[in-house]
């Protein structure tokens, strides 16, 4: 196979693959009364800014509780799973096996199911319908993960740099903030851009434990242009090309870090 003809094929499944993406930006210019044209408009034929004008009228107020609730989400996240991952990777606490297996488990557990269960007990807390309950349900698919992950990089480390932190008179904790967390920051950046993502997009804990309250997340504000004999489907692909925005931003940025081992990171500094 040619480099040429390698190069074709890989245009054309990236193209496939971006499709939705192009059809979600033109639709998000289309009228809504040619929404139902026969065939479709490949371009946005006499297009229209009403799906982004809607967008600054109703839906600031949900990114805004859509970038509250991600950024609680990173920061919980990071502060558990961290020392966490620290300690199964460097610390090797009784019953390591036991406790990855359980986060391993941990994950497989149906979102639906979780969000039940923090329903009842919302319910019975008086936490339901706000933002640090959403944040809490959003962290407990991001910390298992990121436990994970952190163990994996920090057991990558190598033992001499806790030993000279050891030998300067550093505690554990010192050695944890001072040391070991300003090389993992690879590890950091890596659970931080999924806890964000995973908060940022979630649709299950958000209908089911904020449905109700004054501070709803943008895929609410999506779900809410959907009715019974109404789809205004310019306004939902406008709110979802701008909601898509930070997601993208995020990725570009932070693919390196996701990308480099922290160990040649270590080295380095």
């Amino acid at each position: 196979m040619t480099r040429h003809l390698r190069t074709g094929i890989g245009v054309v499944l990236t193209a496939i693959m971006l499709f939705p993406v192009y059809w979600m930006i033109n639709v998000s210019f289309t009228r809504d009364t040619d929404m139902r044209a026969s065939p479709p408009h490949l371009f946005p034929v006499d297009g229209t800014l009403e799906g982004y004008r809607a967008v600054l009228d109703q839906q600031l107020p949900y990114l805004g509780t859509s970038l509250l609730v991600g950024l609680g989400t990173v920061l919980l996240t990071v502060v558990l799973a961290a020392p966490a991952g620290y300690s199964l990777a460097k610390l090797r606490p009784a019953g390591r096996p036991a406790i990855t297996f359980v986060l391993l488990i941990a994950q497989m557990i149906p979102g639906i199911i979780m969000a039940m269960g923090f329903y009842a007990i919302y319910l019975k807390a008086g936490v339901l319908n706000t933002l640090p309950g959403l944040i809490l349900a959003d962290s407990t698919i991001a910390v298992p993960f990121g436990v994970l992950i952190f163990t994996a990089f920090m057991a990558g480390l190598p033992d001499e740099l806790l030993q000279a932190a050891a030998i300067d008179g550093a505690s554990r904790w010192r050695t944890f903030v001072s040391v070991v967390m300003p090389v993992s920051r690879n590890a950091v950046v890596t659970v931080s851009l999924f806890a964000f993502l995973w908060a940022w997009s979630d649709f299950i804990f958000a209908s089911t434990l904020a449905g109700g309250g004054a501070h709803q997340p943008v895929t609410l504000g999506i779900y809410h242009y959907i009715g019974n004999n109404n789809q205004q489907w310019n306004a939902i692909m406008a709110t979802a090309v701008i909601a898509s925005v930070p997601a993208t931003i995020l990725l570009v940025i932070a693919q390196r870090y996701v990308a480099a081992g922290v160990t040649a990171g270590a080295v380095k500094d």
